[in-house]
């Protein structure tokens, strides 16, 4: 069964970057969709990036597009989301998730297979 772990978050101050990075264990990612979701207190999962499994097809929500990139190494088994101008909106727990059960553009949560424990973003004003 795949393990995924997300790893690279941490306190920055509005306008600073991060990057995330979700290593997976027990199989490899190199076939599957791959995206991150965050969950703010309070709030639902939401969905936040995607990348098909050649990495050559990503999909963001539009608060996030231009300021985050997602991008994946299948020879390391590793997805990465790079996230500049960072915004206090965009505190939340942040989830990596893989997708076994079909291709291409995945933006459900619910269609998402395996999931890793999160990694908390907190921006300040």
């Amino acid at each position: 069964q795949v393990q995924l772990v997300e790893s690279g978050g941490g306190l920055v101050q509005t306008g600073g970057s991060l990057r995330l990075s979700c290593a997976a264990s027990g199989g490899t990612l190199s076939s599957y969709t791959m995206g991150w979701f965050r969950q703010a207190p309070g709030k639902e999962r939401a969905f936040v990036a995607t990348i098909t499994w050649s990495g050559s097809t990503t999909s963001y929500v539009n608060s996030v597009k231009g300021r985050f990139t997602i991008s994946r190494d299948n020879a390391k088994n590793t997805v990465y989301l790079q996230m500049i101008s960072l915004k206090p909106e965009d505190t939340a727990v942040y989830y990596c998730a893989a997708v076994t059960r079909r291709r291409g553009i995945v933006t459900s949560p619910r269609e998402y297979d395996y999931w890793g424990q999160g990694t908390q973003v907190t921006v300040s004003s």
